[in-house]
């Protein structure tokens, strides 16, 4: 097997600047169980937090948006996630995704947006790997 183009690791610290959770809309996939962390968490019903802030896509949960593009969870006054303790999986492994992993080219686009990747500690190979693995994105 050839080794990845980023064998030596990853540079990334997050700056909490909030750019993941905005933007062009898109998909953050939910499971039932990160659903029902959630609505612990806001101490809400596992159905207000379906209906209120989740979407069918096919057979899948899909968080909803407001027509900005930015996550239902997002606060523009903090620029925070107000879920970040129970984020999903699918957040809780930016920016280590196959989509941005694919080539260097993939991950420079993606750091055109993100100003913690490529700076901060080295991330080793073997992590990177493992976030990789939790979601085909």
């Amino acid at each position: 097997m050839d080794e990845p183009w980023y064998k030596d690791g990853l540079q990334f610290s997050c700056t909490g600047c909030g750019n993941c959770c905005t933007g062009p809309a898109g998909y953050v996939w939910v499971s039932e169980a990160e659903i029902a962390q959630i609505a612990e968490l806001r101490k809400q019903s596992i159905g207000e937090i379906k209906i209120f802030h989740t979407r069918l896509v096919g057979a899948k949960l899909s968080l909803t948006e407001f027509a900005n593009g930015d996550c239902t969870f997002f606060d523009p006054a903090t620029r925070r996630c107000s879920i970040y303790e129970a984020r999903p999986t699918q957040c809780r492994t930016w920016p280590f995704w196959r989509s941005n992993l694919r080539s260097q080219e993939a991950w420079d686009r993606m750091r055109q947006s993100c100003p913690g990747a490529g700076h901060g500690p080295l991330v080793p190979l073997d992590v990177v790997e493992a976030q990789a693995s939790h979601l085909e994105l």
